[in-house]
């Protein structure tokens, strides 16, 4: 005898399912199917939840373009109630420039097309514009034919702000590395000396100016630096040494671009090696006086003098230090003017800013 397993009903000769083994059929129960109209009338309520709920504006509209329905994301989003959107133009919030736009759209719908993704700018209530992202698609009857269309418009105002910044970013460090690297490469074709050493020496010394007067930049975000801070940090060595007593600064608070910046810095350098080595810092008596001001032009003005120092005479030819000088300054349109004074160097400096 084969038995039925447990798994299957068990039917009897009328074709009634009975219940399985060890169950009354009191106990079992029937499943209960929802009526269609109300299981349509849930679906679209819940859809109905879905858009109202969603932070897209979604809307929708007729052949002719007239607002049929308008969510909250919409009213949040364009600044206009529902109850003044719907039955209004969908040309309420389009600019005057971007009219044209409406009419291709609804074409497209007319074909049964689907617009994807289409970037464009429309205006909120108070006038302001807003950049979206739009996917508009078609809506048909139960026959199948276009009645209209639905809308999903997304607010990527910040986002494409934040693409232009970054765009904007990433120019400017392109600029930037390209304006460091060509002042190493001046740096390094001004440089000479005698050894290998001393010219590693020297180049280190210069690039190390800039590297300097670039942790200003970052304190600023590369607005500038101001020729206090650069003066303060490129002659750090020696104020330190001398408390203050041997260098007096001088000058009205001036920014100067990161250009210009980074010129100040590596001349500042050039000439405190300079005077360290051969001029009012080499012995314990000679000192710096340093100041700045701005001509009725507007160029500034930066007028090194040293003082006490030892005997200055006049060199018969430019050295490394005069053309690295010339050669930093020349570029912005400055002027540079040694005067190899008895007492001391002077050098004035003209930028324009």
């Amino acid at each position: 005898m084969i038995e039925t397993p447990n798994a299957l009903p068990h039917v009897d000769f009328g074709g009634k399912p009975l219940a399985p083994k060890g169950e009354s059929e009191s106990q079992s129960k029937p499943l209960v199917r929802e009526p269609a109209l109300e299981r349509a009338k849930r679906l679209a309520n819940l859809l109905a939840s879905i858009v109202e709920c969603s932070d897209d504006a979604i809307v929708s509209k007729d052949l002719d373009g007239i607002i049929t329905s308008w969510n909250r994301a919409a009213e949040r989003i364009f600044g206009y109630s529902a109850t003044e959107a719907i039955g209004q133009s969908i040309t309420l919030v389009i600019p005057e420039d971007r009219q044209s736009e409406e009419p291709e759209i609804l074409a497209r719908i007319r074909r049964g097309e689907r617009v994807d993704h289409f970037e464009t700018v429309r205006r909120r209530k108070d006038g302001s514009l807003i950049t979206i992202s739009l996917t508009v698609s078609p809506v048909k009857d139960t026959h199948g034919n276009i009645v209209g269309a639905s809308k999903i418009a997304r607010d990527i105002t910040e986002q494409k702000r934040a693409q232009e910044q970054i765009g904007i970013l990433a120019r400017e460090a392109e600029h930037r590395s390209k304006n460091i690297l060509s002042n190493v490469q001046a740096i390094i074709n001004l440089s000479q000396s005698d050894t290998c050493d001393r010219l590693k020496e020297v180049i280190t010394g210069r690039i190390q100016a800039m590297a300097n007067v670039h942790s200003l930049f970052v304190a600023s975000r590369w607005k500038g630096a101001e020729v206090s801070a650069i003066a303060k940090q490129e002659l750090a060595p020696y104020l330190q040494a001398s408390h203050d007593k041997r260098i007096r600064m001088e000058g009205p608070q001036t920014v100067l671009d990161p250009t210009a910046a980074q010129a100040i810095a590596v001349v500042l350098h050039e000439l405190a090696t300079n005077a360290s080595k051969y001029g009012a810092l080499s012995n314990a008596k000679g000192r710096i006086e340093l100041a700045w001001s701005r001509s009725e032009d507007g160029k500034l003005i930066i007028r090194w003098t040293e003082l006490g120092g030892p005997k200055v005479n006049a060199p018969e030819r430019k050295g490394f230090g005069s053309r690295l000088i010339e050669g930093t300054i020349s570029p912005l349109g400055g002027q540079v003017r040694f005067d190899w004074r008895a007492e001391g160097l002077v050098c004035v400096i003209a930028v324009p800013t």
